[in-house]
């Protein structure tokens, strides 16, 4: 091989280590708002907290087998969206702000931070509930107060510009419908609809709350199909409630009318919907197309369906994990995790609208 050809090979193979370098770092940071779905530890900063997966068998498949915040046996979506993204997975908001952490007085929050806490609602109530989570307000209102030190850090034109290109994520709502169906005080002082117009308008206002702190492209997720929870099965003969899978339904329907009003209203956002329900009945009803066997029990907790109780260090564990879209009660497995960020990120308008994370990314 002569000088000049090796010459060009090697100015060839630094040109597309460029490009895939330049392809991970399109998007500079990932913020995550959400409830357990994508918590990935906040919660076990809470002192009195019972939403915490700080115990056995959580964690089992992650890479340090440990648990960890995470309610799954492994990764949870905001894990597999960072792989997508390029990024590492944003850290917990409590955990860089606690005194355990040695290099708290070192802290950026530049390269993406999670606010996402177990239990967590649009309304402040499911707070009642699990005795201690952090709402989507105040998720938002530490978000400002990061806005203010990443401005202080990089400078104020810097920062726009650098937000502008990171992704918002949003994965909440499942815990207000929970606690509405679940509550007959609540369904006697208000109408479904009622409720889910209040999520839906309450939601809106803190999207704006980001939109006004320079978040510019969204992420953001419905609510999936709740009736077919392990934890509704077992009060219906193992058959999903439809109830909940009712609500989800009408629920997505006015956020997706909410989230084109409100770009009509702010035409600089750019947003993506994920349909959790239509992509969680898709594997509930074709389970063999994905790998799964088992769609109604959990794969940790007790009793029938492994549904009577929660995830605990004494509870059933099932050794086939891969085959189950359903870890504990509520949430998904690692396995179904990935699949519904597959279909995030490249799904379908059947999925996703008017884009998918993708072309939002590129967009």
């Amino acid at each position: 091989m002569s000088y000049g050809t090796r010459v060009l090979i090697l100015i060839f193979l630094i040109i597309i280590c460029g490009f895939s370098k330049g392809d991970q770092t399109v998007v500079p940071a990932l913020y995550v708002f959400g409830d357990s779905l994508v918590d990935v530890g906040n919660n076990n900063y809470l002192r009195i907290s019972v939403a915490r997966a700080d115990h056995p068998y959580y964690g089992i498949d992650f890479p340090t087998h440990k648990p960890n915040g995470r309610f799954s046996n492994g990764k949870n979506a905001a894990d597999f969206i960072s792989e997508k993204l390029g990024l590492a997975t944003s850290p917990p908001y409590l955990f860089l702000t606690s005194k355990s952490n040695a290099n708290k007085n070192n802290v950026t929050f530049l390269d993406g931070v999670s606010f996402a806490s177990s239990g967590a609602g649009i309304f402040n109530g499911s707070d009642e509930r699990f005795r201690q989570s952090i709402p989507l307000t105040r998720q938002v209102t530490y978000y400002s107060d990061v806005y203010e030190d990443m401005k202080r850090e990089a400078g104020d034109a810097a920062l726009q510009k650098r937000l502008s290109k990171s992704i918002f994520a949003v994965v909440i709502g499942s815990n207000d419908l929970f606690g509405y169906l679940q509550s007959s005080n609540l369904r006697n002082k208000i109408t479904p609809q009622q409720y889910l117009d209040s999520m839906v308008f309450s939601l809106k206002v803190q999207l704006q709350r980001l939109h006004n702190l320079g978040a510019r492209k969204f992420e953001i997720a419905g609510i999936g199909a709740l009736g077919c929870t392990p934890a509704f099965r077992v009060k219906n003969k193992t058959e999903c409630i439809t109830d909940g899978n009712y609500w989800p339904i009408k629920y997505n329907e006015g956020l997706k009318s909410m989230l084109k009003e409100w770009q009509s209203e702010n035409r600089d956002i750019i947003y993506s919907f994920f349909d959790t329900y239509a992509a969680h009945m898709d594997l509930i009803q074709n389970p063999a197309s994905y790998g799964f066997r088992e769609i109604k029990a959990a794969c940790c907790g007790f009793g029938e369906l492994n549904a009577r109780g929660l995830c605990l260090p004494l509870s059933n564990l099932c050794s086939n994990r891969q085959d189950h879209i359903f870890w504990d009660l509520f949430h998904p497995t690692e396995a179904a995790n990935r699949i519904f960020v597959d279909k995030i990120f490249d799904g379908p308008s059947s999925y996703t609208s008017p884009i998918n994370m993708r072309q939002l990314v590129a967009a």
